[in-house]
């Protein structure tokens, strides 16, 4: 099993910047990929910007350009770098991560952390 708690979440005005971080524990060694998500109410999550093993990093969305996804070398945290944040920005932000083993692939979520960009 793995748990992923996040932190770091918080409100700031345009403009400004927020770092988010994920702690996992529990069986690490095996995590190939981690991510973060966020969601809005009525809306579905969406993938913010993602890191695998083999070092791809995709940002799909508005977050290309101003946010920066990266591990520690031990692969048991992941941050956010959030800059130039929007107020469209303003999300439940979740941490996913997921692990593969020889049998199966196994899917996580932390519990979400709040970001508001608000004047």
């Amino acid at each position: 099993q793995l748990q992923l708690v996040e932190s770091g979440g918080g409100e700031v005005p345009p403009g400004g910047s927020l770092n988010l971080s994920c702690v996992a524990s529990g069986k690490t060694a095996d995590i190939y990929s981690m991510a973060w998500y966020r969601q809005t109410p009525g809306k579905q999550r969406e993938l913010v910007a993602s890191i695998n093993r083999d070092r791809y990093i995709n940002y799909p969305g508005s977050a290309r350009g101003r946010f920066t996804i990266s591990t520690d070398i031990a692969w048991n945290t992941v941050y956010l770098l959030m800059d130039s944040l929007r107020p469209e920005d303003t999300a439940v932000y979740y941490c996913h991560a997921q692990r593969l083993t020889v049998v199966a692939t196994y899917d996580y979520w932390g519990q979400g952390t709040q970001v508001t960009v608000s004047t």
